[in-house]
């Protein structure tokens, strides 16, 4: 349990002092909410329709900025060596990781979007909902993630595959997210529906995503 803390702490210690985790994507989130209603127009009804697809895309590819980084860096100064051949299992060791950055960067988009909600006119009550789907649903992308970020470390330049190979995986995540703010906005299918589909597909992520990413790390070793 020390181990696991260890980790978790100097990934989150490291995120705040690079200033990358946090402040890139919410930046980042920022831009692509903040650009939208100038391309659309001032239409208020059709930004309040399409507000919560480009909140979850923003999120979603706000996500991803620090993804490629998660386990290269470990791998350039032997941090990953260290975490590969200590007693602790390497799965936990992921999960400490994924939690580390899923704090530093996907809580800060989830804190946001209530903010950002105001660029397409919905209301606090509904931007309750959607922070609530981002809540459960950025962790499936940060364990996802996971996957593409252990493969990409193998190789000295694979950070374009991060988005490459972890886009199609979000796919599912990311159409039950907006089915279930726009079941929060106007129905008229129950907002519990998706919603419980979303949660089950963050839980199956946390199972998939360490698995298969101390998997590829172990046969990058």
């Amino acid at each position: 349990m020390n181990a696991l803390a260890a980790i978790f702490l100097r990934d989150v210690r490291l995120a705040i002092r690079v200033g990358g985790g946090a402040w890139m994507g919410v930046l980042f989130f920022l831009i692509v909410v903040a650009l939208v209603p100038f391309a659309v127009g001032p239409d208020s009804g059709l930004l309040q329709r399409i507000g919560p697809a480009i909140l979850w895309l923003g999120a979603l590819l706000a996500s991803l900025l620090t993804l490629d980084q998660l386990f290269a860096d470990d791998r350039e100064d032997g941090s990953l060596d260290l975490i590969l051949i200590g007693r602790t299992p390497l799965q936990l060791a992921i999960v400490a990781k994924a939690l580390a950055h899923w704090l530093t960067a996907g809580l800060p988009l989830v804190i946001a979007a209530p903010l950002l909600g105001i660029f397409f006119n919905i209301d606090l009550s509904s931007m309750g909902a959607v922070a609530l789907t981002l809540l459960v649903g950025t962790p499936a992308l940060t364990f996802l993630g996971l996957i593409g970020a252990a493969l990409a470390a193998a190789l000295r330049r694979g950070g374009l595959l991060v988005p490459v190979l972890i886009l199609p995986l979000t796919i599912p995540v990311l159409i039950f997210g907006v089915a279930a703010t726009h079941a929060a906005l106007a129905g008229p299918v129950p907002f519990g529906t998706p919603f419980t589909i979303l949660c089950a597909l963050s839980l199956m992520s946390l199972v998939v995503g360490p698995v298969a990413a101390a998997a590829a790390l172990k046969n990058a070793d």
